[in-house]
């Protein structure tokens, strides 16, 4: 576990997210500072959801400046947006955003587009992704370096599960079409076959997959063949077996079996479930009344280090998972997937927490999605300061405080000992107890201990109303991590103790560690 050191810090490191000498009054009123390009891209990217609308912003006009801000970057420093694509995708795990951006490189006629695009291209559906951005903002005809980088990546990704998993009646574009679009050269005689038979299924619906050469997909069409009444006592017989060199996810099961899933059918499947899986339909084992066994195969493997590191989830998706968990078991078992999901972000020692509750901190981070911008924050606060309290087993006062503002501010009181879910969940109680304006300064300026703390780390949507109107120069440093990257920022950020971080994971954290270590810190890619 890394640990911040508890001196105070006398050297000032420059940090990549700066902002310029322009001035601009924030969405709340306030005289703001206008990010340099590359940061406002960064900030944008690290936190977009495409085609969502936020707080401040409609989806229509977001999407423009997103895309505005990829031409104009690309144009002035192309290499930072090729460096960028993969890292939105790979290590902030940003998929439609980083589509959206390795297109609009290539449309900007950004270099080696080829590679950028496949780059950005991950999981077996997103070839298709591709090309489905590309014809609805500029129409059929694909620039060369889109093909090839698709073709590239249906030769990496296009296999016989992916095949099964991504390649359903209900898409608009299929995997045939991708490679009918992009003419992709299989890499060996077993995928030139399976192409052949996603031709054949896509055109004339009469794929037949050979055992011997593609045997997940033949398993598959005789699962399919055998008759509905008698697939239960399949199940029953051998069900594990048939359905794992089937290559059968919990998806396609239900859909296949008639009535849909009952108890002996998750315990089926529940071996071959992912960390992420297991942990979205721990409501549907209990309402169906898995056995005893199959409730420990679950807890074991979403506590388990290995297998939680795999599913590279998000802290604030084990919250989520917690808040919608029908029992204590499940619960208690979420607490320490909640913990192994931390384990990269440091402990603050002598560091104030202030957690953003305005109004538009209520917003979801998505349309779909029931999870608050607040909580997202609520979360990374409460496993920093957790991880603190942790990490100050002498009793030496070195651990973290906490506050929430929003017209008001106020401290969070924890218990010393309490866990990572119990600080989410005091925090989450509190929502509202402070009203929705957006008055952090005003926070920082009341809370601020320098005989405590050594800096500040706010999350936030940095939309401040009292930006430049509270004092807060005597704090030596303040980071903000920002969860929506709107483009006027409400301090200014790059040098001086003040640095800018984005996004939801604990990349998010990497920056912070080498500013810490008075390193100039370059971008995390």
């Amino acid at each position: 576990m890394s640990k911040f050191s508890n001196k105070t810090i006398r050297i000032r490191p420059t940090a990549p997210v700066k902002t310029g000498r322009g001035r601009v009054r924030t969405h709340e009123g306030a005289v703001g500072y206008v990010p340099e390009l590359e940061s406002e891209l960064f900030l944008m990217a690290a936190t977009y959801m495409a085609t969502e609308p936020t707080f401040y912003e409609t989806a229509e006009a977001r999407e423009d400046r997103f895309v505005d801000l990829v031409h104009r970057v690309t144009e002035s420093n192309p290499e930072f947006v090729a460096r960028l694509a993969p890292y939105l995708r790979k290590e902030l795990k940003i998929r439609s955003a980083s589509i959206m951006l390795a297109a609009e490189y290539v449309a900007a006629g950004g270099e080696s587009g080829r590679a950028v695009v496949n780059s950005v291209l991950q999981r077996g559906d997103e070839p298709a992704e591709m090309i489905g951005y590309w014809h609805s903002r500029y129409g059929r005809s694909m620039k060369m370096a889109v093909k090839r980088g698709v073709a590239d990546g249906a030769i990496r990704l296009y296999n016989e599960r992916s095949a099964l998993r991504y390649d359903g009646l209900g898409r608009g574009i299929r995997m045939a079409d991708v490679i009918e679009l992009t003419h992709p050269k299989p890499r060996d005689a077993t995928q030139s076959e399976l192409f052949k038979w996603l031709l054949d299924k896509r055109h004339h619906n009469d794929a037949v997959a050979d055992p011997k050469v593609l045997p997940v997909l033949a398993a598959s069409a005789a699962q399919a063949n055998i008759p509905a009444d008698e697939r239960r006592a399949m199940l029953r017989a051998d069900g594990t077996d048939t359905l794992a060199k089937a290559g059968t996810s919990w998806e396609r099961l239900a859909g296949w079996l008639p009535g849909g899933m009952d108890a002996e059918a998750w315990e089926s499947v529940i071996p071959t479930m992912g960390v992420m899986a297991l942990i979205r339909n721990l409501r549907n084992f209990d309402e169906q009344g898995i056995s005893r066994r199959s409730v420990n195969t679950v807890l074991a493997k979403i506590t388990d280090p290995d297998e939680v590191a795999k599913a590279r989830l998000f802290p604030y998706q084990v919250w989520a998972a917690y808040s919608n968990a029908p029992s204590d078991a499940w619960k208690h078992a979420l607490g320490t997937t909640l913990d192994l999901t931390t384990q990269n972000i440091p402990a603050l020692d002598r560091t104030l927490v202030v957690i953003d509750t305005s109004g538009s901190m209520q917003a979801p981070v998505a349309a779909r999605s029931t999870m608050r911008r607040v909580e997202v924050a609520a979360v990374m606060a409460a496993v920093t300061t957790s991880r603190s309290a942790q990490a100050d087993t002498a009793g030496r006062g070195r651990s973290s405080d906490t506050v929430i503002f929003g017209h008001t501010n106020k401290a969070v009181r924890f218990r010393k000992e309490a866990s990572t879910l119990s600080r989410v969940t005091q925090v989450a109680g509190m929502l509202g107890e402070v009203g929705h304006a957006t008055y952090g300064h005003t926070a920082i300026r009341d809370h601020f201990d320098p005989r405590k703390h050594d800096r500040v780390v706010m999350f936030t949507d940095d939309q401040m109303a009292d930006a430049n109107a509270v004092d807060i120069s005597h704090v030596p440093v303040i980071y903000t991590v920002d969860l929506a990257g709107y483009r006027p920022r409400s301090t200014p950020a790059g040098q001086r103790g003040r640095y800018t971080l984005a996004g939801f994971s604990d990349a998010t954290f990497r920056l912070m560690e080498t500013l810490e270590a008075s390193r100039n810190a370059d971008w995390p890619f």
